[in-house]
């Protein structure tokens, strides 16, 4: 786990919203939608004009989130 950043206070998962993906609490913003958001080239910035009832340590946070499940996983050989 990242011992760098704790984003247990800003990310959670719950069936009734968003049928359970990681969301930023308060909101039905999912860490998939920041991530993907982020891949097309969009800067922190511009997600923040967009969607202003996130923040830096929102964003931030799923990142965090998102290295530390794909650190967890377990590589298969094909």
């Amino acid at each position: 786990m990242n011992t760098n950043y704790n984003y247990k206070n800003r990310i959670e998962s719950n069936p009734d919203i968003m049928l359970g993906k990681p969301v930023i609490k308060g909101t039905r913003i999912t860490l998939e939608f920041i991530l993907r958001k982020l891949s097309e080239g969009l800067s922190i910035d511009e997600i923040l004009l967009a969607y202003p009832n996130l923040t830096k340590d929102d964003v931030m946070a799923s990142l965090s989130y998102s290295a530390d499940v794909i650190g967890e996983e377990e590589l298969i050989a094909s």
